[in-house]
């Protein structure tokens, strides 16, 4: 940029240039003569000043200095400016339309020593861009936090975008720099956009460079557009809480573990204090080096209902208080009720075979008065039954039965899901099978997929096993019935009841329970359909109502704290939830967005916005004229009042 674009003003409307002309009629004004009316005096005193007034008002003479015209004038010039808008380019180039996506982050939410967060920062740097609009320029605002919302229209209305602005609040939850992306895309089809801007502290889900060794954010998006990283820097060291889960390790105990993380520019110190049901579990130590963390194990009892909270009590500065702190719910603990049929003897021989399962029908026990945790059946009509996960054996469901038919012939396994919970561990190339599910004529897998199934287990003809997700629960179907195969005979077939009983207590919440982290709350299975009021950590309310399977979900945790759950005024749960990452708690950031084709670098200077002129000049304008009505109504010198 040249000396002269950095120092000359620059005119947005240069053809109202032609109010100055008007200065023209008030200095002719000036020169005309007065007319004057004849009137007898008492002194020849005053002769001496109509003489000078003849002087100025005659043509082709100088006229006196005159207050009043030398104002007036003034007041013209600065009134001609200010229409002509002027401004001081800026370094950033002038755009029509341009949205700005602005990350509200847990980790914008992080504070300096003087209690500025990022989010401020970049509040300001947005300010001065609104501001700075000219009358041909339209900014839109977009949020990104769970998910990006715009927060405007385009617009040049300086107070609607303060005001949106200004009620902008961290989320304390990881942002989705694509959902904003996407949302500029959509706008792109219907508005001229050629460059978007990106306000973030470079907080984003990394990996390695393979070629250099650095983080680097690499999202799966092509920009149809120019991208603008500018990058807020982060503050300070920071110490948090990035997991807190359980495990039962005995009828009797829980085994709590929790995860402490610090950022790698310092060492980091804090004391953990862990309480459940309001009563001191233990406490510890935490002193970590730079990009350390620490793993503490604690137990509890539990035969009882256990509400834990982690808080963790940093010395020196803390940047990010929304990672101090982490809730985790315990049931009591208890037998898991499966329910098998007596027939199925080989099920029932692996099931009681291991500890803390209690097998139905028996003799000795009434069935329980709750839905069972586990139904392993080779009836259809025990589809019927309550409960959260099921496993059919030789059971083709009724929207399967149009697609693949069953034949008696041998199968065999040709590829299958290890990855799936229920089939980990499990060796199933060499089962034997004597019944073949085959695919009817014109079948695919997407028409099974399109059903809401998932094909676990291929075979030469059709698929062997599948999944289905019914409310929060599943079910499993084994397309072929176990008794005409070698599965029971195989050494995973006493591991797939394994993998089942776990997957059950999973769902009971008797084995590994995580702490809920924010975004979304857990879904929970109410007792009474209908609706409920759910209450944030802010006092914020919101009425949800429950499903037809009686489960109350889908409902947004922005915030980390504990969520209350009333029907009709009645407290029906509590619910914690924590923000529980490790990204956030450390604090890292990239200073390079890598998209499908081509990268992005953050700027590491603050660009200078164009910087209107106008309305200081119209504001001396003013002035001016608010100077002119007081010298000449002011009070004449030596005359008494």
């Amino acid at each position: 940029m040249s000396w002269l674009t950095q120092w000359i003003p620059t005119f947005f409307a240069p053809k109202y240039a032609w109010l100055f002309l008007l200065a023209i009629p008030v200095i002719i004004f000036y020169f005309l003569k007065l007319r004057r009316t004849r009137i007898a005096i008492s002194s020849l005193a005053l002769w001496q000043q109509v003489i000078n007034d003849q002087r100025v008002n005659a043509p082709f003479q100088k006229f006196k200095r005159n207050m009043l015209l030398f104002l007036q004038l003034l007041l013209l010039s600065l009134l001609a400016l200010a229409a002509m808008q002027p401004f001081w380019r800026g370094d950033s180039e002038r755009l029509t339309y341009l949205p700005i996506l602005i990350d509200c982050s847990a980790s914008m939410g992080a504070v300096d020593a003087e209690g500025t967060s990022r989010l401020d920062v970049a509040k300001g740097e947005i300010q001065s861009i609104i501001d700075g609009l000219l009358p041909d320029q339209k900014l839109t605002l977009i949020a990104m936090g769970s998910t990006a919302r715009r927060l405007t229209e385009f617009t040049d209305n300086k107070t609607l975008l303060t005001d949106a602005l200004k009620r902008l609040e961290v989320e304390q939850v990881p942002s989705k720099l694509t959902d904003g992306l996407r949302l500029a895309q959509a706008l792109s089809r219907t508005q001229s956009i050629e460059t978007v801007r990106l306000y973030s502290d470079g907080n984003l889900p990394t990996r390695p460079n393979p070629a250099t060794g650095e983080l680097m954010a690499e999202v799966d998006f092509d920009l149809p557009f120019t991208l603008d990283f500018f990058q807020i820097d982060l503050p300070g060291n920071n110490i948090g809480i990035t997991a807190l889960n359980a495990r039962r390790s005995s009828p009797e105990r829980w085994d709590i573990f929790i995860r402490i993380e610090g950022t790698a520019s310092a060492s980091t110190e804090a004391e953990l204090v862990l309480t459940s049901n309001g009563e001191p579990v233990g406490e510890e130590r935490v002193i970590l080096n730079a990009g350390e963390s620490q793993r503490l194990v604690f137990s509890v009892d539990a035969r009882t209902d256990q509400a834990l909270q982690a808080s963790l009590k940093p010395v020196g500065l803390d940047a990010l208080a929304a990672d101090d702190s982490a809730w985790l719910n315990l049931p009591k603990g208890r037998e898991i009720d499966v329910y098998c049929p007596t027939n199925m003897k080989a099920f029932r021989h692996a099931l009681e075979s291991l500890p803390g399962v209690l097998v139905y029908p028996r003799a000795d026990a009434v069935e329980p008065a709750n839905e069972y945790d586990l139904v392993i059946s080779d009836n259809k009509d025990d589809i019927a039954r309550e409960t959260p996960l099921s496993i059919f054996i030789g059971v083709l469901p009724d929207d399967l039965a149009s697609l693949i038919s069953i034949q008696d012939e041998p199968a065999e396994v040709v590829d299958w899901e290890r990855d799936a919970q229920i089939l980990q561990h499990v060796q199933l190339k060499e089962v034997i099978i004597s019944e073949m599910p085959v695919k009817n004529e014109g079948i695919s897998d997407v028409s099974i997929e399109d059903l809401g199934y998932s094909i676990l287990a291929h075979g030469t003809q059709g698929p062997l096993i599948v999944s289905q997700r019914v409310g929060i629960g599943k079910r499993y179907f084994l397309l072929f019935h176990t008794d005409r195969s070698t599965l029971p005979y195989r050494v995973g077939f006493p591991v797939f009841i394994a993998n089942a009983i776990n997957e059950a207590m999973q769902f009971a919440s008797l084995s590994d329970i995580r702490a809920p982290s924010t975004g979304v709350l857990p879904a929970q299975v109410m007792n009474e359909p209908g609706t409920y009021r759910v209450t944030t950590p802010e006092g914020r309310h919101e009425e949800r109502s429950t499903d037809a399977d009686g489960v109350l979900k889908g409902i947004s945790a922005p915030e980390v704290g504990e969520y209350q759950i009333r029907k009709s005024g009645d407290l029906v749960a509590k619910i914690g939830v924590s923000l529980l990452n490790p990204t956030e708690s450390r604090l890292e950031t990239v200073d390079t967005i890598t998209f499908n084709e081509l990268s992005v670098e953050a700027e590491q200077q603050t660009v200078q916005q164009d910087a209107p002129l106008w309305t200081w000049f119209a504001a001396a304008g003013f002035i001016v004229l608010l100077f002119e009505w007081w010298y000449f109504q002011r009070r004449p010198v030596g005359v008494p009042e």
